[in-house]
């Protein structure tokens, strides 16, 4: 029964990413810009349920931009999850502009791409980050820069804030936690680290009892004088408060 379910859950993704990308392709363009933006996010919302997962949104996300959100990072869902929650453009590695559908979705989402291990390419995406945020965009980072094991976090890198300095505007501590919907214990089926395979990752979490995905939203935060490395120690320590608050 498990393996059918998970099969019938697979069916409607595949049906639910083909519909995405017959509106990217015959639609998208003509939508004035909150629309696309509404569109997306109503779209990720209507995917989680394929997959057997519900949408759990405690604190408040933010009403407008602009804002830089700072979340941890556990899994391929991250950004569909966060994207239900709070429609916002991700600053994602370089790598998703090479995966075909992945790439037309994220595209249309209005992500912004980065070579990782190049500084030149860091800098090139914080004077870019820097411009959308002036403009009142959501951006969202993953400061751990890879995921994690869903236990602890990995320390927050520090590069990216500096768009935020740069612009003089709030960053928003954001914890993501998946549990199981009936014991309200944490699941770690969704988790892509280390060697997890991606499509291996995909069907475990597809056969998985139901999820809850929960977003905590902290409170906003300014630099106030901190350098980017304390204010990321800082946010890596927001975002640990949540992740405990989501324990009690």
């Amino acid at each position: 029964m498990r393996y059918a379910i998970a099969c019938w859950r697979l069916v409607r993704i595949v049906w639910h990413v083909g519909c995405g990308i017959g509106t990217i392709a015959l639609r998208f363009q003509r939508m004035p810009l909150e629309q696309r933006q509404a569109r997306v996010q109503a779209w990720a919302l209507a995917l989680l349920p394929c997959m057997g997962i519900s949408l759990a949104v405690r604190g408040q996300p933010p009403l407008r931009g602009p804002m830089l959100l700072a979340a941890n990072h556990i899994s391929w869902l991250d950004i569909p999850v966060m994207h239900a929650a709070r429609y916002c453009r991700f600053v994602s590695k370089a790598d998703v502009a090479r995966w075909p559908v992945i790439r037309t979705l994220a595209n249309a989402a209005g992500s912004l791409y980065i070579e990782r291990e190049s500084r030149r390419d860091a800098m090139r995406v914080v004077h870019g980050m820097a411009h959308s945020l002036r403009a009142g965009d959501v951006l969202a980072v993953f400061p751990e820069g890879t995921t994690g094991d869903g236990r602890a976090l990995l320390s927050f890198h520090a590069n990216l804030l500096q768009a935020a300095i740069v612009a003089d505007v709030p960053v928003q501590p954001v914890a993501l936690r998946f549990i199981d919907k009936a014991s309200g214990a944490q699941s770690f089926a969704p988790r892509y680290v280390g060697d997890d395979w991606l499509i291996g990752s995909v069907w475990r979490t597809l056969c998985a009892p139901p999820l809850v995905a929960v977003v905590s939203f902290g409170e906003p935060q300014r630099a106030a004088g901190r350098d980017r490395r304390q204010w990321a120690q800082d946010l890596q320590a927001g975002v640990a408060r949540l992740l405990d608050a989501q324990d009690s």
